[in-house]
C-alpha cells in the first residue's frame, strides 16, 4: 500500500477546506493556470485539469489561463508551431466551455512586465533550494536537451512570476507540482517580509481527478503518440483504442493495482459515461478486450462529439481565436503593470 507523505496529506486536507470555501464564496478566489503550447490537448488534460477549470469558472471563481509560449524552450531546443498550438489551446478551452467574458486567456510573450519580476524573485531563493527541488530533478532527467539550461533550473521561479503577477491566490496542481508551488509561496512570503505586503500567499488546489494512462499503458503524453487528442476524429480515436494494451485475461474487471492497462480503459469509458468504473466493467464482463475496446470507443466518441463540433467551428475562424487572446493580453498587461508599479514602490521605500 502506498505511503502518503505528511506534506501531501496536509495539501489534501487544505484542498478539501478550499473547496468548501469556494462553494461558500467563489468571488474571493483568483486562479492562475495554463498549458504549454507544445501540441493539442488530449483526454488526459481534459479529465485531469481542463474540466476542473471550467467547473471552477462556472462556480464563480475568476479564471486566468496562461499560454506560456516562451516557456516551451525550457526543455527543448526549438519552439515550433507556437502560433498554431497557442490558438489550438484557445479553441480547446472554448470548446470545453471556457467563458472569455468572465475569464482571461493570454500569451506569456505578450506581457513583458510579467518577466520583470524574475530578477527580484531570483534574489529571494538560493541555488540549493532550486537544485534540490524534486520536480526540477525529474524534469531535468526527462529533458530533451543535450545540456540542461539555466531556464530549466529556474523554471519554478518563472512559475512564481506567472502566478504572482496577477496576485492569484489559488493554483490547481497535481501532486508532482506541489514543490513548484511551495517555491512560489516561499517567494511571496520572503518578498512581503523584506519589502512589505504586496503578494498573497497562494494555495495549491489538488485535483481529485484520476490519472489516465496512454493507450500503450505508459503516461499519457503529447510526445509519445499514445494520447487521444480532443481534436482527433472518430476514426483516429477508434484506431488508437484498437491498439491499446490490455492483458491475457478474458474477464474484464476494474482492478487498478493488478490490471492497470485494462482498468485504465474501463476508467476512460466510465469518465466519459459519468458512471462508476466497477459498473462499466461488470457490463463488459466476459466480453474480453474486444468488447471493452468497443465500449471505450463508443463512449469516447459520444462524449467528445459536441466538443469536436464546436472546436471545428472555432478553428474555422482564426480571427476569433486571435481576438480572444488579444483581449486577454490587454487585460493581463494592465494587471501586470499595476503589480510591477507596486513592486517598484515597495522595493524603493
Amino acid at each position: 500500500m502506498e505511503t502518503i507523505p505528511e506534506s501531501l496529506r496536509a495539501a489534501e486536507t487544505r484542498s478539501r477546506e478550499l473547496e468548501e470555501r469556494i462553494a461558500d464564496g467563489p468571488g474571493a478566489f483568483r486562479i492562475l493556470t495554463g498549458d504549454r503550447p507544445t501540441g493539442p490537448l488530449h483526454l488526459g488534460h481534459y479529465f485531469g485539469t481542463l474540466a476542473n477549470r471550467i467547473r471552477l469558472q462556472r462556480a464563480g471563481v475568476e479564471l486566468i489561463v496562461l499560454v506560456p509560449d516562451y516557456q516551451v524552450i525550457t526543455d527543448r531546443d526549438v519552439a515550433d508551431h507556437l502560433s498554431e498550438y497557442s490558438e489550438g489551446l484557445v479553441a480547446d478551452h472554448l470548446a470545453a466551455g471556457f467563458d472569455p467574458s468572465t475569464g482571461t486567456m493570454f500569451k506569456h510573450s505578450a506581457v513583458p512586465a510579467l518577466n520583470q519580476l524574475m530578477l527580484p524573485f531570483l534574489s529571494l531563493v538560493s541555488v540549493a533550494e532550486l537544485t534540490r527541488n524534486p520536480t526540477v530533478k525529474d524534469e531535468i532527467a526527462a529533458s530533451r536537451q543535450a545540456a540542461v539550461s539555466g531556464l530549466m533550473l529556474t523554471y519554478p521561479v518563472h512559475q512564481a512570476c506567472d502566478i504572482l503577477f496577477c496576485k492569484a491566490n489559488l493554483v490547481p496542481v497535481g501532486r508532482d507540482q506541489l514543490p513548484h508551488q511551495e517555491i512560489t509561496r516561499t517567494i511571496a512570503r520572503r518578498f512581503n517580509e523584506r519589502y512589505g505586503p504586496v503578494f498573497p500567499i497562494p494555495d495549491a488546489l489538488l485535483s481529485a481527478a484520476p490519472l489516465l494512462l496512454g493507450m500503450d499503458g505508459q503516461k499519457m503524453s503529447k510526445s509519445r503518440g499514445n494520447a487521444i487528442n480532443l481534436s482527433a476524429t472518430e476514426d483516429e480515436t477508434a484506431r488508437l483504442i484498437k491498439r491499446a494494451v490490455t492483458d491475457g485475461e478474458r474477464h474484464i474487471g476494474y482492478e487498478p493495482e493488478t490490471r492497470p492497462q485494462v482498468s485504465n480503459l474501463v476508467l476512460l469509458a466510465a469518465l466519459c459515461q459519468d458512471r462508476d468504473p466497477h459498473a462499466v466493467a461488470a457490463e463488459v464482463g466476459d466480453g474480453g478486450a474486444a468488447a471493452l475496446k468497443k465500449v471505450v470507443t463508443d463512449s469516447v466518441n459520444e462524449f467528445l462529439r459536441p466538443m469536436r463540433a464546436r472546436r471545428a467551428e472555432l478553428t474555422a475562424d482564426r480571427a476569433h481565436l486571435r481576438g480572444v487572446l488579444a483581449e486577454g493580453n490587454e487585460r493581463a498587461n494592465a494587471i501586470a503593470d499595476r503589480t510591477l508599479d507596486e513592486v517598484r514602490a515597495a522595493m524603493a521605500s
